[in-house]
């Protein structure tokens, strides 16, 4: 009722029909009316889901390169060592059967010869340090009067050849005697020998009595063109900066870790040098000098 009024009053002082203003006022009601709803009906804005992180990309692994295994040379027999005999003979097994193997171009202490002990332990320390793999290599002659080998005996150790033969001579468990006609290497091991002299490794001298059944001579063999020097330690020593787990020419200092931990080195002819182990799994070391035993925490003994 009011409504129509108002339309009524309105039409009059315009001076416009009423059903002209009720279809405007019609129209405006609408309009806003819709404009309402819709403000109303707009429904709230769809909200933004939270990216995706990408993941860290898989960091790949540093390659752990593993030192190049030396090849074994020709002519060389695989063999896995018994026991030790003594400083200059071992028994082997090759294809299921044993052998007992002397090594050319040297005599280690007898039985009752002074260091005989000392001279199968430091055989023993070498030809059971590579899992008791050795390898033979053959000269000229095959077997002795006794049936033994007759043989250079090697280890393969990474990135290096050792000749267990010279191996022994340089640390002074054995002198250089040749016994033709098996000298391939003798003018190697009497060099080898003289080093040996020269750092002071003359402590264990061998019984002269050779064991050999060739006729043994005194003069060394000259060496001829076609004889070739092992490659395993025929250079001066280059020391090693950090210590060496296996003793080698010129390298005789022994790095020893007490009971207490404390590092001690002993020089050739100290009162506990004979009697020192230096075993590589507990830490310890050879040195070439006493310099690269200081310099890696050792003090010398003092006795």
């Amino acid at each position: 009722m009011t409504q129509s009024v108002c339309a009524q009053a309105l039409a009059e002082r315009l001076r416009l029909p009423l059903w002209t203003i009720a279809v405007h006022i019609l129209l405006l009601c609408l309009s806003t009316g819709c404009a309402a709803i819709q403000r109303f009906s707009t429904p709230c804005p769809t909200c933004s889901i939270a990216p995706t992180y990408t993941p860290f990309p898989t960091l790949t692994p540093i390659s752990t390169s593993t030192p190049a295994t030396l090849a074994v040379r020709e002519g060389w027999q695989y063999a896995r060592v018994l026991s030790v005999t003594d400083g200059d003979t071992i028994q082997v097994t090759m294809d299921d059967k044993t052998y007992s193997v002397r090594y050319i171009g040297i005599n280690a202490p007898e039985v009752d010869d002074p260091c005989y002990t000392e001279s199968s332990r430091f055989n023993s320390y070498l030809v059971f340090s590579q899992n008791k793999a050795v390898y033979l290599e053959k000269d000229t002659s095959d077997t002795d009067t006794y049936d033994r080998l007759l043989r250079y005996v090697w280890l393969i150790t990474p990135g290096k050849y050792v000749l267990v033969n010279a191996e022994l001579v340089a640390m002074g468990y054995a002198v250089a005697k040749a016994y033709p006609p098996d000298i391939k290497y003798q003018s190697y091991l009497q060099q080898v020998e003289q080093q040996a002299r020269q750092t002071g490794l003359t402590s264990c001298r061998p019984t002269s009595t050779p064991t050999h059944t060739a006729t043994p001579t005194p003069t060394i063999a000259a060496p001829t063109s076609t004889a070739q020097s092992p490659t395993a330690t025929n250079a001066p020593p280059s020391g090693c900066p950090q210590g060496c787990i296996a003793p080698s020419a010129g390298c005789s200092i022994k790095g020893n870790i007490s009971s207490s931990g404390e590092k001690i080195y002993h020089l050739p002819g100290q009162r506990y040098y004979e009697q020192t182990v230096i075993d590589p799994n507990k830490g310890e070391r050879w040195f070439c000098t006493e310099q690269e035993a200081t310099a890696n925490g050792w003090r010398k003994s003092k006795q």
